[in-house]
Protein backbone atom coordinates (compact mmCIF):
# COMPACT_ATOMS: atom_id res chain seq x y z
CA UNK A 1 0.00 0.00 0.00
CA UNK A 2 1.05 3.26 -0.82
CA UNK A 3 1.97 6.02 2.41
CA UNK A 4 3.24 9.71 3.00
CA UNK A 5 6.19 9.72 4.67
CA UNK A 6 6.31 13.86 6.16
CA UNK A 7 9.48 15.36 7.36
CA UNK A 8 10.94 19.15 8.37
CA UNK A 9 12.58 20.84 5.52
CA UNK A 10 15.46 23.97 6.41
CA UNK A 11 16.21 25.86 3.18
CA UNK A 12 18.62 28.68 3.07
CA UNK A 13 17.31 32.04 2.24
CA UNK A 14 17.85 31.99 -1.21
CA UNK A 15 16.48 28.30 -1.42
CA UNK A 16 13.36 29.72 0.30
CA UNK A 17 13.32 32.31 -2.55
CA UNK A 18 13.60 29.45 -5.33
CA UNK A 19 10.96 27.36 -3.73
CA UNK A 20 8.61 30.77 -3.62
CA UNK A 21 9.52 30.99 -7.77
CA UNK A 22 8.31 27.53 -8.29
CA UNK A 23 5.34 27.85 -6.20
CA UNK A 24 4.09 31.41 -8.41
CA UNK A 25 5.34 29.21 -11.35
CA UNK A 26 2.66 26.03 -10.59
CA UNK A 27 0.10 27.97 -9.44
CA UNK A 28 0.44 30.24 -12.62
CA UNK A 29 0.17 27.36 -14.68
CA UNK A 30 -2.88 26.10 -12.81
CA UNK A 31 -4.93 29.24 -12.90
CA UNK A 32 -4.24 30.07 -16.48
CA UNK A 33 -5.57 26.06 -17.82
CA UNK A 34 -8.32 26.96 -15.16
CA UNK A 35 -9.65 30.23 -16.87
CA UNK A 36 -8.83 28.40 -20.40
CA UNK A 37 -11.57 25.61 -19.23
CA UNK A 38 -14.04 27.95 -17.67
CA UNK A 39 -13.90 30.44 -21.47
CA UNK A 40 -14.32 26.90 -22.96
CA UNK A 41 -17.24 26.00 -20.72
CA UNK A 42 -19.07 29.35 -21.19
CA UNK A 43 -18.65 29.26 -25.03
CA UNK A 44 -20.07 26.05 -25.19
CA UNK A 45 -17.07 24.24 -26.80
CA UNK A 46 -15.22 21.00 -25.49
CA UNK A 47 -13.12 21.46 -23.18
CA UNK A 48 -8.97 21.24 -24.09
CA UNK A 49 -6.96 18.27 -23.42
CA UNK A 50 -3.98 18.42 -21.06
CA UNK A 51 -1.67 18.13 -23.83
CA UNK A 52 -2.97 21.06 -25.58
CA UNK A 53 -2.91 23.09 -22.59
CA UNK A 54 1.08 21.62 -21.37
CA UNK A 55 2.13 22.81 -24.93
CA UNK A 56 0.38 26.30 -24.93
CA UNK A 57 0.66 27.09 -21.02
CA UNK A 58 4.37 25.77 -20.67
CA UNK A 59 6.64 25.19 -23.87
CA UNK A 60 5.13 27.92 -25.91
CA UNK A 61 4.52 30.40 -22.88
CA UNK A 62 8.37 30.39 -21.79
CA UNK A 63 9.04 32.41 -25.16
CA UNK A 64 7.09 35.24 -24.62
CA UNK A 65 8.00 37.98 -22.94
CA UNK A 66 5.10 38.16 -20.30
CA UNK A 67 5.56 34.29 -18.89
CA UNK A 68 9.58 34.04 -19.83
CA UNK A 69 9.31 33.49 -15.77
CA UNK A 70 8.39 29.97 -16.01
CA UNK A 71 12.16 29.19 -16.81
CA UNK A 72 12.35 29.17 -12.81
CA UNK A 73 10.60 26.32 -12.48
CA UNK A 74 10.90 22.47 -13.32
CA UNK A 75 8.41 21.64 -15.99
CA UNK A 76 7.52 18.63 -14.43
CA UNK A 77 6.39 20.59 -11.22
CA UNK A 78 3.92 22.53 -13.84
CA UNK A 79 2.76 19.54 -15.51
CA UNK A 80 1.77 18.45 -12.27
CA UNK A 81 -0.13 21.44 -11.80
CA UNK A 82 -2.08 20.72 -14.73
CA UNK A 83 -2.43 16.58 -13.77
CA UNK A 84 -3.70 18.10 -10.40
CA UNK A 85 -6.18 20.12 -12.76
CA UNK A 86 -7.88 17.33 -14.35
CA UNK A 87 -8.15 15.57 -11.23
CA UNK A 88 -10.05 18.09 -9.45
CA UNK A 89 -12.78 18.09 -12.63
CA UNK A 90 -12.75 14.44 -12.73
CA UNK A 91 -13.62 14.62 -8.91
CA UNK A 92 -16.59 17.73 -9.39
CA UNK A 93 -17.98 15.65 -12.60
CA UNK A 94 -18.06 11.96 -10.60
CA UNK A 95 -19.67 14.06 -7.65
CA UNK A 96 -22.12 15.03 -10.17
CA UNK A 97 -23.09 11.75 -11.32
CA UNK A 98 -23.13 10.06 -8.18
CA UNK A 99 -19.60 7.91 -8.75
CA UNK A 100 -17.61 9.81 -6.12
CA UNK A 101 -19.60 8.88 -2.56
CA UNK A 102 -18.46 11.26 0.35
CA UNK A 103 -19.60 14.66 0.44
CA UNK A 104 -20.44 17.06 -3.24
CA UNK A 105 -17.25 18.50 -4.56
CA UNK A 106 -17.31 22.03 -5.76
CA UNK A 107 -15.93 23.28 -8.70
CA UNK A 108 -12.29 24.14 -9.10
CA UNK A 109 -11.11 27.28 -7.83
CA UNK A 110 -8.56 30.15 -8.76
CA UNK A 111 -5.45 29.70 -6.57
CA UNK A 112 -3.95 32.69 -4.68
CA UNK A 113 -0.28 33.96 -3.75
CA UNK A 114 -1.91 35.29 -0.58
CA UNK A 115 -2.68 31.66 0.21
CA UNK A 116 -1.05 30.62 3.89
CA UNK A 117 -0.18 27.38 2.16
CA UNK A 118 1.62 26.64 -0.99
CA UNK A 119 2.33 23.15 -2.55
CA UNK A 120 4.70 22.08 -5.41
CA UNK A 121 4.40 18.66 -6.33
CA UNK A 122 8.20 16.64 -7.89
CA UNK A 123 8.08 13.23 -9.92
CA UNK A 124 10.62 11.23 -10.43
CA UNK A 125 10.80 12.85 -14.24
CA UNK A 126 12.17 15.77 -12.20
CA UNK A 127 15.53 13.56 -11.21
CA UNK A 128 14.83 14.73 -7.25
CA UNK A 129 16.97 12.60 -4.99
CA UNK A 130 17.95 12.06 -1.43
CA UNK A 131 21.60 12.32 -1.19
CA UNK A 132 23.78 9.74 0.98
CA UNK A 133 24.55 12.60 3.54
CA UNK A 134 20.70 13.32 4.11
CA UNK A 135 19.69 15.87 1.97
CA UNK A 136 17.31 16.89 -0.57
CA UNK A 137 18.04 17.39 -3.67
CA UNK A 138 15.45 19.55 -5.79
CA UNK A 139 15.88 20.95 -9.90
CA UNK A 140 16.03 24.44 -9.60
CA UNK A 141 16.41 24.69 -5.66
CA UNK A 142 19.73 22.87 -4.46
CA UNK A 143 20.54 20.64 -1.56
CA UNK A 144 18.20 21.36 1.10
CA UNK A 145 18.28 20.08 4.48
CA UNK A 146 16.04 17.65 5.92
CA UNK A 147 14.90 16.78 9.42
CA UNK A 148 14.80 12.77 9.38
CA UNK A 149 13.07 11.29 11.84
CA UNK A 150 12.77 7.52 10.23
CA UNK A 151 13.68 5.85 7.21
CA UNK A 152 11.86 5.65 4.26
CA UNK A 153 10.62 1.75 3.37
CA UNK A 154 11.50 2.38 0.12
CA UNK A 155 12.19 4.57 -3.00
CA UNK A 156 10.03 7.43 -3.04
CA UNK A 157 7.66 7.76 -6.60
CA UNK A 158 7.31 11.77 -5.96
CA UNK A 159 7.83 14.39 -2.98
CA UNK A 160 5.29 17.59 -2.46
CA UNK A 161 7.00 20.25 -0.87
CA UNK A 162 4.65 22.52 1.21
CA UNK A 163 4.96 25.70 3.17
CA UNK A 164 2.11 26.04 5.82
CA UNK A 165 0.86 28.85 7.03
CA UNK A 166 3.32 29.32 9.83
CA UNK A 167 6.01 29.34 7.06
CA UNK A 168 7.33 25.85 7.87
CA UNK A 169 8.75 23.88 5.14
CA UNK A 170 7.47 19.76 4.84
CA UNK A 171 8.92 17.03 2.19
CA UNK A 172 5.74 14.42 1.76
CA UNK A 173 7.37 11.65 0.29
CA UNK A 174 5.15 8.99 -1.56
CA UNK A 175 6.87 5.40 -0.62
CA UNK A 176 5.37 2.07 -1.13
CA UNK A 177 5.36 -0.38 2.07
CA UNK A 178 6.26 -3.65 2.57
CA UNK A 179 3.24 -6.08 3.07
CA UNK A 180 5.33 -8.36 5.07
CA UNK A 181 5.09 -5.93 7.51
CA UNK A 182 2.45 -8.27 9.66
CA UNK A 183 2.49 -7.89 13.26
CA UNK A 184 2.06 -10.72 15.34
CA UNK A 185 -1.05 -12.26 15.93
CA UNK A 186 -2.57 -11.00 18.73
CA UNK A 187 -5.69 -12.82 20.89
CA UNK A 188 -6.93 -9.44 22.17
CA UNK A 189 -10.29 -7.84 20.37
CA UNK A 190 -11.51 -4.59 21.50
CA UNK A 191 -14.55 -2.25 21.13
CA UNK A 192 -14.12 1.55 21.37
CA UNK A 193 -16.80 4.16 22.79
CA UNK A 194 -15.87 7.75 21.52
CA UNK A 195 -16.78 10.63 23.13
CA UNK A 196 -16.04 14.09 25.18
CA UNK A 197 -15.81 13.43 28.88
CA UNK A 198 -13.54 10.77 28.27
CA UNK A 199 -11.77 10.75 24.32
CA UNK A 200 -11.74 7.12 24.27
CA UNK A 201 -13.49 4.49 26.88
CA UNK A 202 -12.18 0.45 25.61
CA UNK A 203 -14.48 -2.67 26.11
CA UNK A 204 -11.72 -3.97 28.66
CA UNK A 205 -12.30 -0.94 31.23
CA UNK A 206 -10.18 1.41 29.95
CA UNK A 207 -10.61 5.39 29.85
CA UNK A 208 -8.34 7.43 27.72
CA UNK A 209 -9.15 11.57 28.87
CA UNK A 210 -10.05 13.41 26.27
CA UNK A 211 -7.06 16.18 26.24
CA UNK A 212 -8.94 19.10 24.85
CA UNK A 213 -5.66 20.30 22.74
CA UNK A 214 -7.79 23.39 21.71
CA UNK A 215 -9.42 24.27 24.85
CA UNK A 216 -5.84 24.17 26.46
CA UNK A 217 -4.45 26.95 24.09
CA UNK A 218 -7.58 29.21 24.06
CA UNK A 219 -6.12 32.03 26.07
CA UNK A 220 -2.90 32.32 24.00
CA UNK A 221 -5.05 32.59 20.96
CA UNK A 222 -7.41 34.70 22.12
CA UNK A 223 -4.77 37.01 23.24
CA UNK A 224 -2.37 36.66 19.82
CA UNK A 225 -5.97 37.12 18.17
CA UNK A 226 -6.42 40.51 19.70
CA UNK A 227 -3.20 41.59 19.08
CA UNK A 228 -3.54 40.85 15.31
CA UNK A 229 -6.69 42.81 14.69
CA UNK A 230 -5.33 46.14 16.48
CA UNK A 231 -2.45 45.74 13.15
CA UNK A 232 -2.67 47.99 10.40
CA UNK A 233 -3.29 46.26 7.41
CA UNK A 234 -0.97 46.04 4.87
CA UNK A 235 2.24 46.62 7.01
CA UNK A 236 5.19 44.11 8.45
CA UNK A 237 3.74 43.49 11.64
CA UNK A 238 0.72 42.47 10.61
CA UNK A 239 2.38 39.75 9.04
CA UNK A 240 4.39 38.67 12.11
CA UNK A 241 0.97 38.65 13.85
CA UNK A 242 -0.65 36.48 11.50
CA UNK A 243 2.38 33.79 11.61
CA UNK A 244 2.19 34.13 15.57
CA UNK A 245 -1.60 33.03 15.14
CA UNK A 246 -0.42 30.82 12.60
CA UNK A 247 2.11 28.94 14.78
CA UNK A 248 -0.45 28.77 17.54
CA UNK A 249 -2.73 27.03 15.32
CA UNK A 250 0.30 24.55 13.95
CA UNK A 251 1.07 23.68 17.28
CA UNK A 252 -2.41 22.90 18.35
CA UNK A 253 -2.91 20.60 15.30
CA UNK A 254 0.69 18.70 15.40
CA UNK A 255 0.08 17.97 19.41
CA UNK A 256 -3.66 16.23 18.28
CA UNK A 257 -2.15 14.53 15.72
CA UNK A 258 0.56 13.22 17.81
CA UNK A 259 -1.77 11.73 20.70
CA UNK A 260 -3.78 10.32 17.85
CA UNK A 261 -0.77 8.59 16.36
CA UNK A 262 0.53 6.86 19.45
CA UNK A 263 -3.11 5.65 20.36
CA UNK A 264 -4.09 4.39 17.27
CA UNK A 265 -0.87 2.76 17.13
CA UNK A 266 -1.32 1.05 20.77
CA UNK A 267 -4.43 -0.28 19.84
CA UNK A 268 -3.23 -1.73 16.73
CA UNK A 269 -0.42 -3.36 18.38
CA UNK A 270 -2.07 -4.53 21.46
CA UNK A 271 -5.48 -6.15 19.26
CA UNK A 272 -5.94 -8.35 16.46
CA UNK A 273 -9.49 -6.41 15.55
CA UNK A 274 -10.62 -2.94 16.79
CA UNK A 275 -14.24 -1.97 16.20
CA UNK A 276 -15.77 1.84 16.77
CA UNK A 277 -19.14 3.28 16.18
CA UNK A 278 -19.55 5.00 12.69
CA UNK A 279 -20.16 8.44 13.95
CA UNK A 280 -21.79 11.17 12.04
CA UNK A 281 -19.20 14.06 12.92
CA UNK A 282 -20.69 16.07 10.55
CA UNK A 283 -24.22 16.23 11.91
CA UNK A 284 -22.63 16.31 16.33
CA UNK A 285 -20.48 19.43 14.05
CA UNK A 286 -23.28 21.57 13.72
CA UNK A 287 -24.60 21.59 17.47
CA UNK A 288 -23.70 23.26 20.32
CA UNK A 289 -21.07 20.96 21.14
CA UNK A 290 -19.31 21.83 18.01
CA UNK A 291 -15.93 23.14 19.26
CA UNK A 292 -15.42 20.20 21.27
CA UNK A 293 -16.25 17.77 18.36
CA UNK A 294 -13.68 19.53 16.05
CA UNK A 295 -11.32 19.47 18.61
CA UNK A 296 -11.65 15.85 19.67
CA UNK A 297 -11.02 14.62 16.18
CA UNK A 298 -12.53 11.35 15.98
CA UNK A 299 -12.28 11.06 12.26
CA UNK A 300 -8.79 11.50 12.20
CA UNK A 301 -8.13 8.90 14.59
CA UNK A 302 -10.78 6.33 12.69
CA UNK A 303 -8.79 7.40 9.79
CA UNK A 304 -5.45 6.16 11.57
CA UNK A 305 -6.70 2.84 12.89
CA UNK A 306 -8.32 1.52 9.36
CA UNK A 307 -4.82 2.35 7.66
CA UNK A 308 -2.99 0.98 9.99
CA UNK A 309 -5.25 -2.06 10.55
CA UNK A 310 -4.54 -2.65 6.45
CA UNK A 311 -0.84 -2.04 6.96
CA UNK A 312 -0.20 -4.30 9.66
CA UNK A 313 -2.87 -7.61 9.43
CA UNK A 314 -5.03 -6.41 11.30
CA UNK A 315 -9.18 -6.16 11.70
CA UNK A 316 -10.94 -2.81 11.73
CA UNK A 317 -14.57 -2.46 11.26
CA UNK A 318 -17.20 0.35 12.01
CA UNK A 319 -20.83 -0.60 13.34
CA UNK A 320 -23.75 0.98 12.92
CA UNK A 321 -24.49 4.83 13.90
CA UNK A 322 -27.97 4.04 15.27
CA UNK A 323 -26.91 1.10 17.22
CA UNK A 324 -28.93 1.56 20.87
CA UNK A 325 -24.79 0.90 22.37
CA UNK A 326 -26.42 3.00 25.72
CA UNK A 327 -29.68 1.30 25.67
CA UNK A 328 -28.62 -2.40 25.61
CA UNK A 329 -27.28 -4.33 28.22
CA UNK A 330 -23.90 -5.96 27.58
CA UNK A 331 -24.50 -8.97 29.74
CA UNK A 332 -28.30 -9.86 28.71
CA UNK A 333 -28.61 -7.72 25.55
CA UNK A 334 -31.99 -6.14 26.54
CA UNK A 335 -32.67 -2.83 25.65
CA UNK A 336 -33.63 -0.62 28.16
CA UNK A 337 -34.55 2.36 26.75
CA UNK A 338 -33.19 6.00 26.05
CA UNK A 339 -31.31 7.49 28.74
CA UNK A 340 -30.21 11.52 29.52
CA UNK A 341 -26.75 12.34 29.23
CA UNK A 342 -26.65 13.04 32.89
CA UNK A 343 -27.18 9.29 33.41
CA UNK A 344 -23.38 7.67 33.79
CA UNK A 345 -24.80 4.53 35.95
CA UNK A 346 -27.68 2.95 34.92
CA UNK A 347 -29.37 -0.95 36.26
CA UNK A 348 -30.50 -3.27 33.76
CA UNK A 349 -34.05 -4.58 34.78
CA UNK A 350 -33.94 -7.57 33.22
CA UNK A 351 -30.37 -8.94 34.90
CA UNK A 352 -29.72 -6.17 37.45
CA UNK A 353 -26.38 -5.74 36.23
CA UNK A 354 -24.94 -2.01 37.21
CA UNK A 355 -23.58 -0.29 33.79
CA UNK A 356 -20.88 2.27 33.66
CA UNK A 357 -22.82 3.83 30.18
CA UNK A 358 -19.70 4.44 28.19
CA UNK A 359 -18.00 0.68 28.86
CA UNK A 360 -21.38 -0.73 28.69
CA UNK A 361 -21.13 0.89 24.94
CA UNK A 362 -18.28 0.11 24.29
CA UNK A 363 -18.61 -3.75 24.84
CA UNK A 364 -22.00 -3.76 23.09
CA UNK A 365 -19.86 -2.15 19.96
CA UNK A 366 -17.40 -4.62 20.33
CA UNK A 367 -20.70 -7.61 20.57
CA UNK A 368 -21.81 -5.99 17.15
CA UNK A 369 -18.43 -5.69 15.03
CA UNK A 370 -17.85 -9.21 16.35
CA UNK A 371 -21.51 -10.40 15.02
CA UNK A 372 -21.01 -8.24 11.62
CA UNK A 373 -17.39 -10.03 11.31
CA UNK A 374 -17.32 -12.26 7.95
CA UNK A 375 -16.40 -16.30 9.09
CA UNK A 376 -14.15 -18.20 7.26
CA UNK A 377 -16.48 -18.98 4.40
CA UNK A 378 -16.79 -15.42 3.81
CA UNK A 379 -20.23 -15.06 5.17
CA UNK A 380 -21.38 -13.16 8.36
CA UNK A 381 -21.92 -14.19 11.14
CA UNK A 382 -24.90 -12.60 11.91
CA UNK A 383 -27.59 -15.33 11.47
CA UNK A 384 -30.62 -14.18 9.06
CA UNK A 385 -33.51 -11.84 10.10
Amino acid sequence: MQLRYQFRLYPTRGQQQALARTFGCARVVYNDALRIRKDAHAAGTPFPKSGDLSKQLITEAKRTPERAWLSNAPVGVMQQALRDLDQAYRNFFDSLSGKRKGPKMSEPRFKSKRDNRQTARYTRSDYFRVLPDGKLRLPKVGEVRVKWSRDLPSDPSSVTVVKDASGRYFASFVVQTDPSEVLPESSGEVGIDLGLTHFAVLSDGRKVSSPKFLRRAERKLRKAQQALSRKKKGSNNRKKAVARVARLHARVADTRRDHHHKLSTQLIRENQAVYVENLSVKGLARTRLAKSVHDAGWARLTAMLEYKAARYGRTFGKVDRFLPSSQTCSVCFVIDGPKPLSVREWTCGACQTIHDRDVNAARIVLAAGRADKPNACGGTVRPAA
